[in-house]
């Protein structure tokens, strides 16, 4: 009886993905951009994560979206981009980028989040992010040096040009193959990244004709 019943959900799950892939529209679930981008991984479906850690919204989106990461096929790479809408967001985007040359991503990506949206932590300036940084443990010249680098601020620089060529409304925004971005009028954060995997098929079918 038991071994029924796990095939019957398992019958149920893929016959849900089908129609969640069937009914992909243009519009509702995605728009294709008017001018597709080059992507860096050939062979490969790329995809985007632009976002904030200003961005209470990709705070909400990071947890699935991790979850989400590790079950990731090995023709799929996945890659963020800090997005710049107003001035007071680019002290945190050159914090994703040194956490990144520093190798402590994996370890703070998060603790970045909850600092500002759970413990209040106004990372606006600076200073406000070099003292955060040396309390989670980074020794202070070795951040500062990365944080005020030319490789960071060239980073930086190409990421407020790729929000705009990528046309992005607002975050999180995620983007396939460098031409289909994610609608913002998922009910939930299980069928955005279901949206995703099907852009992700779709894409993939596209590569091989």
């Amino acid at each position: 009886m038991r071994k029924l019943k796990v095939l019957i959900g398992i019958a149920c799950f893929v016959f849900a993905s089908l129609a969640g892939a069937q009914t992909l529209q243009e519009g509702r679930d995605y728009s294709v951009l008017a001018a597709p981008q080059p992507t860096e991984a050939a062979g490969k479906v790329e995809v985007i994560e632009f976002f904030s850690y200003m961005c209470p919204h990709c705070a909400h989106f990071d947890p699935p979206l991790a979850k989400w990461l590790k079950t990731l096929p090995k023709d799929v790479v996945f890659k963020r981009v800090p997005v710049i809408f107003r001035p007071q967001w680019e002290p945190t985007a050159r914090l994703y980028y040194t956490l990144e040359a520093l190798g402590a991503l994996d370890k703070l990506h998060g603790a970045a989040f909850d600092a500002i949206h759970a413990e209040n932590l106004n990372m606006t300036s600076d200073a406000v992010v070099i003292e955060w940084a040396v309390r989670k443990g980074i020794e202070r010249k070795a951040f500062t040096d990365v944080y005020g680098s030319f490789a960071v601020q060239s980073k930086v620089t190409r990421a407020k040009q790729a929000s705009g060529a990528y046309g992005v409304p607002g975050v999180p925004a995620l983007v396939v193959a460098g031409k289909y971005r994610t609608a913002d009028n998922a009910p939930s954060h299980e069928e955005l990244l279901g949206v995703v995997d099907a852009l992700i098929a779709k894409a993939r079918k596209e590569q091989k004709r």
